[in-house]
């Protein structure tokens, strides 16, 4: 008999994450998840475990790192903070060593108003769904009979500037190999973590360099910058006459680019580039790994080269999971999360971003092309705000639907339909050839939707007033 699955409340694809002081991301709610992440660990025999923590740059960050990092002193954790530093900076210092765990406080692409804390062990990767589910659990329990450490065990806290600047060095020293290319590009950092070590990272770009995104008051992070807003940084990279543009999100595990013509070079024309770039250095493994979102043109691109996609989930650390599994050495989502196995542990957007124009110089590849030799079948992605998406996943109705659909694609096409793991969202996915054929899909299904999702409350209203 199977072993009932672990079920997770409070975190989701990436963390947890919520409205900061509301919800699931109360300073209370921190403190208790930092509690609970000691105990977790100690349970794996770490008693006095050292955690680097890292934050983005949201105003709630620091109230929430504090409450986040009493809770772990409490339970005797000693503490190196960073202070504002990506995400995969944290990976990086793991990966590196010294450290038996990582936290950060951030809700990545989300609006300055979200916060959120994802943990990391000591290799530097993400834990996994029964990982969480187990943390989740010891915030349950009370606690009967256990005494909290006192005295010399509750841990100590140190603020350690130098940590940044490891992986600085680190970037830096990648950025420094490119000697051929000298274009003009501009950088998004976003307002976000990235703002703090970009200039530094792209010192010794030998072209010059523009910046936009590079507020880290608190309250822009993610607003008109980064990843989510691309036509901001197309704009400005066509009127600097810059030849790319590179993006970020708030804490920079992500990373998208344009070309010359301010066309968006996404995560799943970087893992074409790369993907060959490493498999002609012998160093790709079995393949590469992208999501189900990822356009089935990098099947079909990538399957030209010989090289074989996998695919999974969607979130970079079940893109690594399955790397794992599959023996792949380079993974990511067409978002822009990007793992390159040989490098990092984690979606890491400024290295990624540095290993495709690396990857392009190898390949001679000109980026102003990318977008015209990589013809995506039709894509069109809806976002439904379904409070009740179990429900609606769980319809016949909807079942039916679904079976309708791919007998309309017949081959030529897929639909994929899937709950957000960050927001109250229920995701439409509908990739075709033919571009009528996907939206007749997409409004079936959308109209589908709509309507389980509102018998419910219908059906809800009539036992309540009925």
């Amino acid at each position: 008999m199977a072993a009932p699955m672990k079920v997770r409340r409070i975190f989701g694809t990436d963390g947890a994450r919520d409205i900061a002081n509301r919800g699931n991301m109360t300073p209370e709610t921190a403190m208790s998840l930092g509690r609970a992440f000691v105990r977790f660990l100690a349970g794996r025999g770490l008693s006095r475990p050292v955690v680097v923590v890292g934050r983005d740059t949201r105003r709630s960050g620091s109230m929430l790192e504090m409450a986040l990092v009493s809770g772990m002193m409490s339970e005797g954790a000693d503490i190196r903070t960073t202070g504002v530093f990506p995400t995969p900076g944290v990976g990086f210092l793991l990966n590196r060593g010294g450290f038996d765990a990582g936290a950060v406080i951030s809700a990545s692409h989300n609006p300055a108003e979200y916060n959120g804390i994802k943990f990391f062990g000591a290799n530097g990767h993400k834990l996994s769904d029964d990982d969480e589910a187990e943390i989740e659990a010891l915030m349950l329990e009370k606690g009967e009979g256990y005494l909290r450490p006192a005295g010399d065990l509750i841990g100590e806290i140190y603020h350690d500037e130098g940590l940044c600047g490891l992986y600085v060095e680190w970037l830096s020293e990648q950025i420094s190999q490119i000697q051929s290319w000298d274009w003009p590009i501009v950088i998004d950092a976003a307002n976000g973590a990235a703002a703090r070590i970009v200039k530094k990272v792209f010192s010794s770009w030998r072209g010059a360099v523009g910046y936009r995104g590079m507020d880290c008051g608190g309250l822009g992070i993610n607003d008109g910058a980064g990843v989510m807003h691309m036509d901001r940084l197309s704009s400005e990279v066509v009127e600097q006459g810059a030849r790319l543009g590179i993006s970020f999100d708030g804490d920079a595990d992500r990373v998208l680019l344009c070309d010359r013509e301010g066309r968006v070079i996404d995560g799943d024309i970087m893992l074409w580039v790369i993907g060959r770039c490493m498999s002609k250095a012998g160093l790709l493994g079995s393949g590469v790994v992208a999501t189900v979102m990822s356009n089935m043109v990098l099947d079909e691109k990538l399957g030209e080269a010989g090289i074989e996609v996998f695919r999974c989930p969607v979130g970079d650390r079940y893109v690594l999971s399955h790397m794992r599994e599959t023996g792949a050495c380079l993974g990511g989502e067409q978002s822009g999360h990007i793992i390159a196995s040989d490098r990092v542990t984690t979606g890491d957007g400024l290295c990624a971003s540095v290993l495709f124009i690396k990857s392009c110089v190898e390949l001679g590849e000109n980026p102003d092309t990318l977008v015209d030799r990589f013809p995506r079948y039709p894509q069109i992605l809806k976002n439904l705000k379904i409070e009740n998406r179990e429900f609606v996943l769980a319809s016949p109705k909807l079942e039916e639907a679904s079976a309708d659909a791919a007998r309309k694609l017949a081959g030529s096409g897929r639909i994929l339909l899937r709950p957000s793991g960050t927001e109250p969202l229920l995701r439409i996915l509908v990739e075709a050839r033919d571009e009528g054929v996907m939206r007749e899909v997409c409004d079936d299904l959308e109209r589908t939707v709509l309507e389980i999702a509102s018998s419910q409350q219908v059906g809800a209203h009539r036992r309540t007033y009925g």
